[in-house]
């Protein structure tokens, strides 16, 4: 039996203030780390960013394609497509 999965697009600006969620463009939602775009330290915050902001485990988080790209494809084991995205929205709206 397989489990709920979301594939989720990511756009992440590396360098940045402070870790959040600026919204979405193009269907991807923008992040913002404060992790520098050098050795994986910006796709390891992206993968603990959103194991916080969506209350799961980070080994639910999986980067499946832009390991060296701005532009990232995750899939997220455990949650649906929807659940997500409005907890995402929801962690956005609070912060």
């Amino acid at each position: 039996m397989m489990g709920r999965m979301a594939i989720l697009r990511v756009h992440v600006v590396p360098n940045a203030m402070s870790d959040c969620v600026v919204g979405e463009h193009g269907g991807a939602v923008n992040i913002k780390l404060r992790a520098p775009a050098v050795e994986g330290k910006a796709n390891a915050a992206l993968i603990s960013f959103l194991a916080e902001q969506l209350n799961i485990s980070r080994r639910a988080i999986a980067l499946e394609r832009g390991h060296k790209s701005r532009n990232k494809l995750i899939r997220v084991n455990g949650l649906s497509q929807e659940d997500v995205r409005n907890r995402l929205r929801e962690r956005d709206r609070v912060s």
